[in-house]
């Protein structure tokens, strides 16, 4: 008969996962502690109890080794040291993105300051919220094409009991905003349309990711937006490829200052507009 331990289930896990995931001991663990609810340090001092009901940890596992994200398996995803709820439908935060918060608050030192923050492109309200959290006077208007990830939004909002400061609209960029706004942020999709991506991001939401036919062009919509409504701070994230195409097409405008940023492995990442 075979053994139900720990052990045994976490070798087992990982001999399925091991042709198609690099770090498939570990992500053995993260499943089957999904799975039970449980914490590491329980995982470790139980190699030998047994577990019943594995009939969904294995369904999880298969699910992994198709290459599914983790974050959509176990609906759980960390950013800027917090955890959040996500799903199929929202994409899924990388870390780099967590520089986009650090460039708000650069620009914003007074984190006590009043404002109105937009986002477009909510998705799973990473941004807003950890914007929200940063900013205890700000009131912020997020924005998503889709209802699907306005909803998971909406999980995340209450999650961190924001639903008084952060109100979610469904639209398109800045169609649903009447209001003056003193920041936008956003995280636009900026990939050339037709471009082949690892297979995993089979599973995200394809209109986060690509951004038309040279893959800058919600971008620049956005920046046209903030110089019509004269919005004073505007943060982006970018492709890596993308810097040089951003100062050519502010050229015939005025404005106080143009700053990109890098990411960690010293890529362009996005940049800061100030009017």
């Amino acid at each position: 008969m075979k053994s139900n331990t720990v052990k045994d289930i976490l070798s087992d896990i990982t001999k399925i996962l091991n042709p198609h995931i690099p770090r498939a001991p570990r992500e053995a663990q993260l499943l089957l502690m999904n799975h039970l609810k449980i914490d590491e340090l329980w995982l470790l001092t139980n190699q030998n109890t047994a577990i019943r009901n594995i009939k969904e940890l294995y369904k999880m596992v298969e699910r992994r080794s198709k290459n599914e994200p983790l974050e959509y398996i176990t609906n759980s995803v960390s950013f800027y040291s917090q955890e959040f709820y996500i799903a199929k439908g929202a994409l899924i935060p990388r870390p780099e993105t967590e520089i986009l918060i650090d460039e708000v608050i650069k620009n914003i030192p007074n984190t006590n300051t009043k404002l109105t923050i937009a986002e477009i492109g909510v998705g799973s309200g990473i941004i807003s919220i950890m914007l929200a959290l940063k900013f205890p006077n700000a009131k912020i208007i997020a924005i998503d094409i889709s209802e699907i990830a306005l909803k998971i939004a909406k999980i995340n909002i209450k999650k961190f009991a924001l639903q008084e400061r952060i109100e979610l609209r469904l639209g398109s960029l800045l169609e649903p905003i009447c209001e003056h706004i003193d920041y936008l942020v956003s995280n636009p999709p900026y990939i050339e349309n037709g471009v082949k991506l690892e297979s995993n991001l089979d599973y995200e939401p394809q209109n986060a990711l690509f951004g038309g036919d040279i893959g800058d062009e919600i971008i620049k919509k956005l920046l046209d937006e903030v110089l019509s409504r004269k919005i004073k701070f505007f943060s982006c994230e970018i492709g890596h490829d993308q810097k040089d195409k951003i100062t050519p097409h502010l050229k015939d405008t005025k404005f106080h200052s143009l700053e990109f940023y890098k990411d960690l492995a010293d890529f362009d990442r996005g940049f800061t507009l100030r009017l």
